[in-house]
């Protein structure tokens, strides 16, 4: 039984009056003069569709919709208001009850986000879209072939092996309906293993010929089930003979004269700028239907649209008045419904389209529906290898800018490359933004080894001098087990490749009277410029980051700038923010543990990681190495990579207070500026799969505890920075903060001028070098040529270890300091002193 509809609703309306910019021309008929390739049906099809020549050995022509929001940029607002029109003419179809029981299925990739649209309109209804992107771990559900399609096999992997399991409608939609070889194979092989009693076929266009059009119904008899059609028109292509062999002819002489923009590279560099725009996409909502979509997802979007369209709207250039949202692939539903929050939100003409790997011709012609084409690599390490994707009608679209929203599967060096998709449009846009949507991945089926719940965070005073409220550690307490080992040993084991150096810690250093006098000293003279910091990198973060974000230090040394942060943002503006600590290690990644606990508690995008300084930018690296592993291996999504620390003053971050390499005193000591916390440790048989990292509580060194004192000192100078802090951060608001890495590129040029050849014995910075003193077997430090106060305690330290200081002129740090290179324990005198190479 089939129910056929036609042009009806706001979006059928206004189709034709958003068909293209020379709509007096019907953009098919360039190939209709030359082919013979004719439509008839409804009046409403030369408003929908248009015509162009693919390039593919199996059909000639491509029927190009205008209102699909695929090759042709539309209003996205006529893109997502087509699907949500059939939808609901759907849901009035099944009735409420059925309605209510219905599942949605969607074709990749040209409509993903067609048939999401149409689950919009029909309700609660999940919604699944098929794909060729297999992802590790997924169990496929079922699959089937595209027989005219240049990319055939389709997986459906739901994330709920349920999805499709149940008895209620199943919703098939589809852009057009040409043979109903797609939709036959896919209920073929569904109903095989998901027998129901109803399908309905939804698509834009019905364009069946008379031979195929009995076929359905045919079928609905053979496997004992209704099928309905919904369309929102439909005619019949007319195909004059030959016209597969002409088609292939025209295409060959078209490309052998073919100049850019359609041509593989751009002509000159780009001229356009290429900026990051961050969306912060909600937690765990995926970023399509391509492991399910369900009406809990529906709800958490919808709440999220309207800040990241403001988001996107701060980011445009100032005087734009066309703007592109650009999708990508598969990624069709995400930037529609951004690219219509953005419509609503600014008064500019918005359009929407997205990359396609479908391969076509282009003809700069009015009577052709692609009229220009980009050719750029494909940039997702696609399944069956790499290739050539496309963008249609951006260049000479007359675009401002164009925003490029990817996958974070997609953001790749392939993206970035001077051929890739992001030069490519810059050539031909003045201002390109990427938004990347995080690539959601389906949760690991339960572990019945991993505990259900981890435990709950550490607090002083049972573990740290710190205030219950100020910090929760996720850690676990080693307190009880010995850890210390003597400098020299633990310097030659790891050297020598015998240990790592988080599965030991140093002997605590006892500070003598005239260095404790000299981090006194240092507090006073540095407490103002601290509270500016920390008031600076706390207002960039509640200005950028989150409204009320969830603060994660790098424990040990980030965490006292975690909890001055906290306290700034509780003095300014009355917020009480969550704090925690957790465990990084380089080489072994961050706490797995610790951020499953953080995504159980809180949303990770509000998660902020704090450190204290940048030296070289290792942590900074080892970190977004980490999280993508995590995000691999646990399917959670949404932590962001990017530190947040007092100073940087090797160029590695955004978010910073200052980017001057100055003594914050919480460096020049260990424990007893941290809590009384050790540094943290890892080690096999202390700490299991489903553990916490751990570190000791020094208890017995309460007597010589200074965190409180040094916490004090910075925030009471609070009231009197305000001012300063303002105006500081409506400066680094609008400065360039994009990071240069220089500070890794002078550790690599000191490396091997010195000739050390191992960066990891580079240590740069006032706060690097300071550690190197008090931890590690040191062999010089070097400072910069009129370096002040800032580097006392360090000339102290040095002379104590027999350390020579070196001054350098134009160092591009305070001071360095450099670990012995060749360290054996013969390395030092019985005194404990270096000895010189």
């Amino acid at each position: 039984m089939t129910e056929r509809a036609h042009a009806e609703g706001h979006a059928e309306k206004h189709a034709g009056e958003h068909a293209g910019e020379h709509a007096e021309v019907w953009s098919g008929s360039w190939v209709a003069e030359r082919l013979g390739v004719g439509l008839t049906g409804d009046e409403a099809l030369t408003g929908l569709l248009g015509l162009a020549l693919r390039r593919n050995p199996k059909r000639a022509h491509l029927l190009v919709s205008n209102v699909l929001g695929k090759h042709v940029p539309q209003s996205p607002s006529v893109v997502y208001g087509h699907g949500v029109a059939l939808g609901r003419r759907v849901r009035d179809l099944l009735g409420a009850e059925e309605a209510e029981r219905a599942v949605v299925l969607g074709y990749a990739e040209t409509a993903t986000g067609l048939g999401h649209s149409v689950a919009d309109g029909l309700g609660p209804a999940p919604y699944l879209h098929s794909t060729r992107r297999p992802v590790a771990g997924v169990a496929r559900a079922g699959g089937f072939e595209e027989s005219h399609s240049h990319a055939t096999s389709h997986l459906l992997l739901p994330e709920d092996p349920a999805l499709l399991a149940g008895d209620g409608p199943l919703v098939l939609v589809d852009d057009e309906f040409s043979t109903g070889n797609t939709v036959l194979n896919t209920v073929r092989a569904l109903h095989e293993r998901y027998p129901r009693k109803r399908y309905v076929v939804v698509a834009l266009v019905d364009m069946r010929s008379p031979a195929d059009a009995g076929r359905l119904e045919d079928f609905a008899r053979e496997i004992g089930a209704r099928v309905d059609l919904v369309t929102t028109a439909s005619g019949t292509v007319r195909l004059p003979p030959g016209v597969l062999e002409k088609g292939q002819e025209l295409v060959a002489r078209h490309e052998a004269t073919a100049t850019e923009p359609s041509g593989p590279a751009p002509a000159a560099p780009p001229s356009g700028s290429v900026e990051h725009v961050r969306l912060r996409w909600p937690h765990d909502v995926p970023d399509g239907g391509r492991h399910g979509f369900t009406a809990a997802h529906r709800a958490r979007l919808e709440a999220a649209l309207p800040a990241m369209a403001a988001r996107i709207a701060e980011a445009l250039p100032a005087g734009a008045q066309r703007v592109l949202v650009l999708g990508f692939e598969e990624l069709m539903y995400a930037p529609l419904r951004l690219a219509h929050a953005l419509e609503q939100t600014v008064g500019v003409d918005v359009r929407y389209s997205t990359t396609t790997r479908s391969p076509v011709l282009a003809v700069d012609d009015p009577g052709y529906a692609i009229r220009t084409r980009l050719v750029f690599p494909a940039h997702d390490d696609p399944a069956d290898g790499p290739g050539e994707r496309y963008a249609y009608n951006v260049a000479g679209g007359g675009f401002d800018a164009v925003v490029a929203v990817v996958d974070s599967a997609a953001d790749t060096p392939a993206l970035h490359a001077p051929n890739g998709l992001a030069a490519r449009l810059a050539a031909h846009v003045p201002h390109v933004l990427l938004a990347v949507v995080p690539s959601y991945v389906p949760r690991p089926p339960h572990d019945p080894e991993r505990p259900s719940m981890l435990p709950e965070p550490l607090r002083g005073p049972d573990f740290s001098s710190y205030a219950p409220d100020e910090v929760g550690w996720l850690l676990q307490d080693l307190s009880g087990v010995t850890l210390e080992a003597p400098t020299e040993e633990r310097e030659e084991a790891i050297q020598s490749g015998g240990a790592h150096y988080a599965e030991s810690l140093p002997v605590e250093y006892q500070p003598s009277e005239q260095y404790q006098e000299l981090f006194h000293a240092a507090l006073e003279t540095s407490a103002a410029r601290l509270a500016r910091a920390v008031g600076a990198v706390t207002e960039i973060v509640l200005a950028e980051r989150s409204p009320r974000p969830v603060l994660v230090s790098l424990a040990r040394a980030g965490t006292p700038v975690g909890v001055l942060m906290r306290r700034w943002a509780q003095f300014r503006h009355g917020l009480d923010l969550p704090h925690y600590a957790v465990s990084i290690v380089r080489g072994r990644g961050i706490d797995a543990n610790a951020l499953r606990w953080l995504a159980d508690h809180h949303d990770p995008a509000d998660v902020v990681f704090v450190d204290g300084w940048t030296g070289k930018g290792a942590i900074t690296r080892e970190l977004a190495a980490a999280l993508r592993e995590f995000e691999a291996s646990d399917g959670i999504t949404g932590f962001d990579p990017e530190i947040a620390v007092l100073a940087d003053p090797g160029s590695c971050v955004r978010t910073y207070g200052t980017r001057d390499d100055f003594l914050i005193p919480s460096a020049c000591l260990n424990s007893t500026v941290s809590g009384l916390i050790s540094r943290t440790v890892l080690r096999a048989d202390l700490v299991g799969p489903h553990d916490f990292h751990g570190a000791k509580f020094y208890r017995e060194l309460a007597g010589a505890d200074l965190s409180p004192d040094f916490l004090d000192a910075v925030s009471a100078c609070f009231p009197d920075v305000t001012d300063t802090v303002d105006a500081q951060v409506k400066d680094l608001l609008s400065a360039d903060r994009t990071p240069t890495w220089e500070g890794w590129a002078a550790v690599e040029r000191i490396s091997e001028e010195y000739g050390i050849h191992d960066v990891n014995l580079v240590k740069p910075g006032v706060g690097e070098t300071t550690r190197v003193m008090l931890r590690r077997v040191p062999w010089k430090v070097l400072a910069r040529t009129g370096a002040g106060a800032d580097l006392d305690h360090v000339r102290l330290l040095a002379e104590q270890r027999g350390v020579p200081v070196e001054e350098v002129a134009d160092l591009p740090y305070t001071c360095v300091g450099l670990i012995h290179p060749q360290y054996t324990r013969g390395a030092t005198g019985a005194d404990g002193k270096a000895v010189t190479l």
